[in-house]
C-alpha cells in the first residue's frame, strides 16, 4: 500500500509527536481540489514566515539612523520586498529540486510541491513570475543593489544544484546570502556598511546554519533528507557552533565600545544590549539540543516566547539609544 505522501494532489497525514507538525498556515484550509485549497497551496509554497530573515537588509536603515526619513524609508522597504520576492522564488525552486527527498522527511512531506498540492508545472510558472517583478524592482534602485540582488540570487542557484551537497560549504553559501542582504539594504538607502555588521552578521549566519545542521544530523533518515548531511561530524558542528557564536557576540561588543561608535550614537550605553546576542545564542543552542522532532530550530526559534521577548527587548533598546529618545 503507497504511503499517502506518495499520491499526488494529497496531503499525507500529519506527524505525531511534539515539535512535529508545521507552523499554522497563513491562510485557512479550503477543500481540498478547490481553486483556494490550490491558491493556499502557493501562498504556503513562497514560505512568508520565512522572509523575517529579509530584516537584514533593513539592518543599515537603522543603526543609520534613517527611521525618521519618509523616502529613505521607501527605498529600504522596496528593498526588503524585492528580497522577499527573491526568497520566494528561492524557496520555490529548491522544493523543485528537493521534492523527493523531502517525501521521506516526516514533516517537509507535507511541503505544497513534495505532496502535490502545487503541480510542478504551476510551480515553474511561479519561479519565473517571482524572478521578473523582483529584478524588475532591483532595477528601479542603484545599480550596485542590483548587482547585488542578482548575486544573491547567483549564490542561491549554486546552492540549489552544487553547493548544498558539500558539507561546511553549504553553510558558507547560506552565510554568504545574508551578508549580501546586508550590502544591498546599504546600497538601496545609498548608507555605507560598517566591517563590524558584515563581520557579525556572517558569524551570526554561520552559527545558525551549523545549529540547522546539527540539529538534522541527530534525526533520522539524514543522509536522505540532505546529501551532505553524511559528511558532518557533531564534535567538528559543536566546536564550529562554539567559534561562530562566541565570535559574533564579541565582535558586536567590540562594535558597541568602538570610539566611533559611541561618537556616532554620542551615547556610551549602546554595550548594555550586548546582553541580548549573548542570551539569544545560549536560547538557541537549546533549541537546538531540546526540540529534536522539530523541522528547523531556525523556526522554532521564532515560535519561542523567551527568544522573540528578548528580541523585541533588543530592538526597542537600540532604538532607545540609537535615536537618542528620551521621555518628554
Amino acid at each position: 500500500m503507497r504511503d499517502l505522501a506518495d499520491i499526488p494532489g494529497s496531503d499525507p497525514p500529519p506527524p505525531s509527536g511534539p515539535g512535529a507538525s508545521e507552523p499554522p498556515p497563513i491562510l485557512p484550509e479550503f477543500p481540498r481540489g478547490s481553486l483556494l485549497w490550490r491558491v493556499g497551496g502557493m501562498v504556503r509554497q513562497v514560505r512568508p514566515s520565512q522572509w523575517v530573515k529579509n530584516v537584514f537588509v533593513l539592518a543599515p536603515l537603522v543603526f543609520a539612523r534613517h527611521l525618521t526619513h519618509a523616502s529613505v524609508l521607501l527605498s529600504a522597504a522596496g528593498a526588503f520586498g524585492v528580497f522577499c520576492l527573491l526568497a520566494g522564488a528561492v524557496y520555490t525552486m529548491n522544493d523543485l529540486v528537493d521534492a523527493e527527498a523531502d517525501r521521506v522527511h516526516p514533516v517537509k512531506r507535507r511541503r505544497p510541491i513534495a505532496s502535490g498540492r502545487v503541480p510542478v508545472a504551476l510551480a515553474r510558472v511561479m519561479v519565473a513570475v517571482l524572478l521578473v517583478v523582483a529584478f524588475g524592482g532591483a532595477l528601479l534602485g542603484p545599480w550596485q543593489f542590483a548587482a547585488l540582488a542578482a548575486a544573491y540570487f547567483a549564490n542561491n542557484l549554486a546552492y540549489t544544484f552544487f553547493l548544498k551537497k558539500i558539507a561546511y560549504v553549504d553553510v558558507g553559501s547560506i552565510a554568504l546570502g545574508f551578508v549580501i542582504r546586508v550590502l544591498a539594504g546599504g546600497y538601496a538607502i545609498k548608507t555605507p556598511v560598517s566591517g563590524y555588521m558584515l563581520a557579525c552578521t556572517a558569524l551570526l549566519a554561520l552559527f545558525l546554519g551549523f545549529g540547522k545542521r546539527r540539529h538534522e544530523i541527530a534525526q533520522a533518515n539524514a543522509g536522505k533528507q540532505r546529501a551532505a548531511l553524511e559528511a558532518y561530524h557533531p564534535r567538528v558542528l559543536d566546536g564550529a557552533l562554539a567559534f561562530t557564536g562566541l565570535g559574533a557576540v564579541m565582535v558586536y561588543i567590540a562594535y558597541t565600545v568602538d570610539p566611533s561608535t559611541k561618537a556616532l550614537f554620542h551615547s556610551d550605553w549602546l554595550w548594555v544590549t550586548a546582553i541580548h546576542p549573548v542570551f539569544g545564542v545560549v536560547r538557541f543552542l537549546q533549541l537546538v539540543s531540546g526540540r529534536p522532532k522539530a523541522e528547523s530550530p531556525t523556526q522554532e526559534m521564532l515560535r519561542d516566547v523567551p527568544f522573540v521577548l528578548n528580541l523585541v527587548l533588543y530592538t526597542l533598546e537600540i532604538v532607545f539609544i540609537v535615536y537618542r529618545l528620551r521621555p518628554s
